[in-house]
């Protein structure tokens, strides 16, 4: 494929224009109670210790890199907000600021990439999935969580969710991705006074091999 120069011209734009619309992720309890959980099964599927390298996409203020560092883990995390770069390297933590969708990290780096309420900030997530199978160990594993599409939420309206999609869609992304879904989890919750209901899926995935990866 051939993209005229001022086509990439056009393209970095846009991406400077998405970065300007993240924003701060102070943790919530819903989100740090979901958090726990998601992660007490990682551990079952894939046990944390020492030696065990993990990639936090989207790392927030650290709640997940509290409980990898705890666990022994070399953990680094990475995420487009400035203001949560320097909240989690206040608390000690390796926190960069990165895009999902271009990590500057060698092929096979990590044995784990934890990607929770992340890929759906992607305008390209099939590209976004091939990075992280591209950085992953062989048999690594994925821990993809997204928002449900049609809740009460509304996650497709948010300012910056720019891929909401159906849970089989998500597989069939998966997929193509490079990832076989070994084990995965619905989250059910009630929204303020009784507004209605929200979902998030979590989707625990093997890297397989023989998937194209992206150029290196």
């Amino acid at each position: 494929m051939q993209i005229p120069a001022a086509g990439l011209i056009r393209l970095l734009q846009f991406l400077e224009q998405v970065e300007t619309e993240t924003y701060p992720e102070t943790p919530m309890n819903i989100h740090s109670e979901i958090t726990e959980l998601a992660l007490q099964r990682l551990n079952d599927l894939y046990p944390l210790r020492a030696g065990v390298k993990i990639l936090d996409v989207g790392c927030g203020q650290g709640p997940a890199l509290s409980y990898f560092q705890d666990s022994g883990a070399q953990t680094i995390g990475i995420t487009l907000n400035q203001t949560d770069v320097d909240v989690c390297c206040s608390k000690g933590f390796d926190v960069r600021k990165m895009d999902q969708s271009f990590l500057d990290f060698e092929p096979q780096s990590f044995d784990i990439v934890w990607a929770r309420h992340v890929i759906e900030h992607s305008v390209m997530p099939l590209f976004t999935l091939r990075e992280f199978h591209r950085v992953l160990k062989p048999g690594g594993m994925l821990y993809l969580e997204v928002p449900g599409t049609d809740t009460a939420a509304g996650h497709a309206w948010n300012k910056n969710h720019y891929s909401v999609f159906s849970k089989s869609s998500w597989l069939a992304l998966l997929a193509k991705g490079g990832f076989e879904c070994t084990d995965g989890k619905e989250y059910l919750m009630t929204i303020g006074d009784n507004a209605g209901s929200d979902t998030y899926w979590g989707f625990y995935c093997r890297k397989l091999p023989g998937v194209v990866a992206n150029i290196q």
